[in-house]
């Protein structure tokens, strides 16, 4: 056998080995749960019979798993129906401060009340929200691929997490018509 043959087979085994671990460690990391949580409203794109595109706004997204994430049905008709036929998705998870965030794409199901899944998240959104709140079904998201976004001012601005974070605090808070100084007076 030649070099060429044992170096294919070594990058062809590098490579499965590498796609085993990604396996067992799961696709969703730590920065991941932690944009998720911090982008308090995450946007679900869904495929509208026609083929155009539906996307909506959702509050009660949070990562279930490793593989998992999981958004409640509140009042979501369109969403609901478009999946049940056509399972595929995509969640936009944007840390609006850091100007960073995610993308997941996979195929949802939908579990009833009673589910554990369903009733993880009921729990976490009657603790936020206070008993009454509707909840109609939860939709479970199996990731097959996760992928970043970042502003562009990262590549171009050559701007640090650190400076955007500021830069994007300060005009989130002067369009409230808050200033620093008046955050220090509190």
């Amino acid at each position: 056998m030649n070099r060429f043959f044992n170096k294919t087979d070594l990058a062809r085994n590098s490579f499965v080995k590498i796609q085993n671990e990604i396996k067992v460690m799961g696709i969703i990391n730590q920065d991941m749960r932690d944009i998720v949580d911090s982008s308090k409203l995450s946007f679900v794109a869904t495929v509208c019979p026609d083929g155009s595109p539906n996307l909506s706004p959702k509050g009660s997204l949070r990562v279930y798993d490793d593989n998992t994430i999981v958004f409640m049905d509140i009042a979501s008709p369109h969403t609901i129906a478009n999946l049940n036929q056509n399972p595929k998705i995509e969640i936009n998870s944007i840390d609006f401060i850091r100007r960073r965030g995610y993308r997941f794409k996979g195929e949802a199901h939908i579990v009833p009340p009673g589910d554990p899944v369903y009733e993880w998240l009921n729990r976490w959104l009657l603790e936020l929200n206070g008993p009454g709140y509707p909840a109609n079904q939860a939709v479970v998201v199996k990731v097959t691929k996760a992928l970043p976004v970042f502003s562009p001012a990262y590549t171009w601005g050559h701007a640090s997490e650190d400076d955007l974070s500021l830069a994007w605090a300060e005009e989130y808070l002067k369009a409230e018509g808050i200033s620093g100084s008046d955050l220090q007076k509190k």
